[in-house]
């Protein structure tokens, strides 16, 4: 999820762009680069880290002022963050820029092409293939947005393309596909961007660009059509948020975005994971096939929310993999010499990659000869360099501390590799893989749909804000929903929040249970029919004594209803697959009830995103 900014108009263009990129870098902070045109050559520079580390270079040599730019910081996919990665890339000839945000799941074919063509790259990403294909389109003249038209006709995934060419002075030209891109239209001047926070300080009226579209940005004004060339129809609108809820997408927390963000994280997790064999293909796994069917034991870990996708994935793991799976807290892990062999796989689990405990835990079990797994969300961060391979995420920053997109797109890390060692070790036929992988591609919009129905959620929430204590209960892979609803309710609201194994009910909490008691149940789908017998009649003693019960539960699920207070219904998915949707009522809830407490959502207290220490 990185940044982007493009101007063309009669402003100082540096200056827009790199104040609109700090705007923009919460959406990535690994590297910086602008491009500035200006008397018909191409100026760029570019950093790796935060954005001072660009300004600092900016500020050491200038490039010649230009009243054309674009900027971009960069959240890594493909390489390392370092500065020969960051954008822009340009051609051969250095008359080509362009900034991407995305990822091209065809780049490794086109790269291959181009080298063979005799061009020469000199980035890891796969963006830099963009710059070489139009320079290829612009050969003897042409029209930048028609070779941007062709460009994107090549290319596979989902993307945002800026891009600037010498022959072209006063022009800049975007286009999208699943990626966001919006036009700020000014007097005389136009932007482009990721988000309208780069350049609300200058125009709130915008255009939101759609699917398979190219737009031409010049001073006097804005054209857009569709990939074949006809003019597109284009949504107008007037942005009334201020500077600081632009940055949030007009969300009054960061929370809430990236809650909202989590049908787009969950697709672009699962972009490029399925090749033209129709087989699945982790490209940064990296362990080779014969070693993966050597392995007899898996063991996970990780720490917190992450520790909770561990326990999600033993289910998955067993179930698809046939492997025994063992799933610790990163913390204890090397403190009770855990026995290990060259045949064990250890799965580490950190969205930030720079977790203390569990590189500890990968350094011990380095030590042991296991072989190592990452699963991470930051391109170049520690983690993924300590381990054999890696599958990253795509969830894109996550600002808030309190993890929600990162949670689920660990989820479906873990699918991911447990399908894939299932298909590896031959446990599972290569179209039952593809089968459970095109109903993975199904779950962002079930997702979407449940982010529709969450009002009544959110009133429950404003219900419940002076409680005590909330009870999480659930089943099979309900267990450790249950244990991530409680441990949000715990970082954002300060409640004492308690999960638990609902078998484990009679074995001591229903002690607890109390006149009133609010009591969150995660139901397995209907398909599990013991199960959900089981947990019924859970539902059923826990009200009997009379606890307040709030039941989420697939839709069309009548068997709850006369024992449910309050009802959440979520759409049916397979039950390996539910934590994908029961898990989103519960961040809703916990945002909303801490926020009706009055408590800083984003910045809960005593806690911090990356625990560093142990």
């Amino acid at each position: 999820m990185c940044g982007i900014v493009g101007y063309v108009g009669g402003r100082p263009a540096l200056d827009v762009v790199v104040d609109g990129l700090a705007r923009l870098e919460y959406r990535g902070y690994d590297s910086a680069g602008v491009a500035v045109l200006a008397d018909g050559k191409l100026a760029t520079a570019k950093r790796a880290g935060k954005l001072v580390n660009l300004r600092n270079a900016l500020a050491e040599e200038p490039p010649p002022a230009g009243t054309l730019g674009m900027g971009h910081t960069r959240w890594a996919t493909h390489g390392p963050p370092n500065d020969r990665n960051a954008h822009p890339h340009v051609d051969c000839t250095g008359s080509v820029a362009v900034i991407h945000n995305g990822i091209i799941e065809n780049f490794a074919e086109l790269r291959a092409e181009l080298e063979e063509g005799g061009h020469g790259l000199g980035s890891d990403t796969d963006t830099e293939a963009v710059a070489h294909l139009l320079e290829d389109e612009l050969k003897g003249g042409g029209d930048l947005a028609d070779a941007m038209r062709r460009v994107c006709g090549r290319l596979e995934g989902a993307f945002t393309l800026v891009a600037t060419h010498t022959g072209s002075p006063g022009l800049v030209v975007g286009a999208r596909r699943n990626s966001p891109l919006v036009v700020g239209v000014g007097d005389g001047e136009n932007f482009l961007a990721s988000d309208v926070a780069a350049f609300i300080e200058h125009t709130r009226d915008a255009i939101e660009l759609g699917q398979d579209q190219v737009v031409e940005l010049r001073a006097e004004g804005v054209t857009v059509t569709d990939f074949d060339g006809r003019p597109a129809e284009v949504k107008e609108y007037h942005v009334d948020w201020d500077v600081s809820a632009a940055e949030k997408g007009g969300y009054d927390y960061f929370m809430l975005k990236e809650i909202a963000e989590q049908p787009r994280a969950v697709a672009d997790t699962l972009l490029g994971r399925i090749g033209a064999d129709g087989r699945l293909h982790l490209d940064e796994m990296r362990i080779p096939d014969q070693e993966l069917r050597e392995v007899d034991k898996i063991i996970i870990v990780a720490c917190g929310t992450s520790y909770h996708a561990g326990l999600i994935a033993k289910y998955a793991i067993e179930h698809w993999a046939g492997l025994p799976c063992e799933v610790e807290l990163a913390s204890e892990f090397r403190y009770r010499d855990p026995i290990l062999s060259p045949t064990t796989l250890v799965i580490a689990i950190s969205q930030s990659g720079e977790t203390m405990d569990a590189l500890m835990a990968v350094r011990h079990a380095r030590e042991q000869k296991a072989k190592l797994l990452g699963i991470c969300n930051v391109n170049g961060s520690t983690l993924p360099r300590e381990c054999d391979g890696v599958l990253y995420t795509h969830a894109g920053p996550e600002i808030a501390v309190a993890s929600t997109k990162a949670f689920l797109t660990q989820l479906v890390a873990v699918y991911l590799i447990a399908l894939y060692i299932a298909q590896v070790r031959g446990t599972k036929w290569g179209d039952e893989v593809f089968a459970m992988v095109q109903l993975l591609e199904r779950m962002p919009e079930k997702v979407e749909k449940v982010l529709e129905t969450m009002e009544p959620v959110r009133e429950l929430a404003r219900s419940l804000a002076g409680e005590r204590c909330v009870l999480f209960l659930g089943r099979h892979v309900g267990f450790p929903v249950a244990l991530e609803g409680a441990l949000k309710l715990k970082e954002l609201a300060y409640m004492h929040a308690e999960g638990f194994a609902a078998g484990e009910l009679k074995h001591g909490p229903i002690a607890l249970i109390e006149e009133d008691l609010p009591v969150v149940v995660v139901v397995p789908p209907r398909a599990r029919d013991v199960l959900h017998d089981k947990i019924v009649s859970n539902i059923q003693e826990i009200r009997a004594r009379g606890a307040r019960t709030i039941v989420i539960a697939e839709e069309g699920d009548e068997s709850v209803e006369p024992y449910a207070d309050t009802l959440i219904s979520v759409p049916a998915v397979p039950t390996l697959l539910q934590p994908l949707v029961t898990t989103v009522p519960l961040q809703v809830f916990a945002c909303e009830l801490a926020t009706a407490k009055g408590h800083d959502v984003d910045q809960p207290r005593n806690l911090a995103k990356s625990v560093t220490v142990e």
